[in-house]
């Protein structure tokens, strides 16, 4: 089974024993061993279906499969990776900060309403479910925030990395903490989430 380990704070080892990996497309910056690179078929895993819907969403989602057995290495831009465990839930996930998921996930497209309105990445997100490892990238070392039914958490959009478990999310209008430090624009916005999970945010914006 592959596994994923982290190389330092900015690289990802991704160890191959004859399978596949989906990672996303030019991310590789060395590997070892017998093993190909090719792009991902139609809707990167996600099927006819899955592609035309991205195109119709906007969002876009460029992945390559990694096949053989090896050790690949993969960063982008030294930002640095973050490792989530799935155990059968789903992690909803900026497409922009995946690196890399294992081969026992799946991958889609949702609807999360208007936060990606907020950010420029349309109305839609990707989510990955099933059993695996999953890496995504933080500008910086990557917070994870619980989230309680006692607790909701309010972030900026432009922090906002993923997220995961029974967690329900809505637009909020009314803060301004962005006016207060001197980037206002006249449209403060944020995102809430309530319920129970964990939502994970860089420390920089986009």
């Amino acid at each position: 089974m592959a596994s994923f380990r982290p190389n330092g704070k900015r690289i990802l080892e991704v160890h191959l024993d004859g399978e596949t990996v989906r990672a996303r497309s030019g991310a590789m910056v060395a590997y070892e061993g017998a093993v190909t690179f090719k792009k991902s078929g139609v809707g990167a895993g996600e099927g006819l279906r899955g592609a035309l819907k991205r195109k119709l969403t906007g969002e876009s989602l460029d992945l390559m499969d990694m096949t053989g057995k090896g050790l690949v290495y993969l960063a982008v831009d030294a930002t640095e990776v973050e490792l989530i465990d799935l155990h059968g839930d789903t992690l909803q996930v900026e497409s922009s900060a995946l690196l890399a998921l294992g081969d026992g996930l799946s991958t889609a497209v949702t609807f999360t309403g208007l936060r990606g309105a907020t950010t420029g990445q349309g109305l839609f997100t990707s989510t990955i479910s099933g059993h695996g490892q999953v890496a995504v990238l933080s500008d910086g070392p990557a917070i994870a925030l619980e989230v309680s039914s006692d607790y909701p958490l309010v972030v900026d959009p432009d922090a906002y990395v993923c997220s995961r478990g029974q967690l329900q999310q809505s637009f909020v209008t009314d803060v301004s903490w962005k006016t207060f430090v001197g980037d206002g624009n006249g449209e403060a916005y944020s995102l809430r989430f309530a319920g129970s999970g964990v939502v994970y945010i860089q420390p920089a914006e986009r």
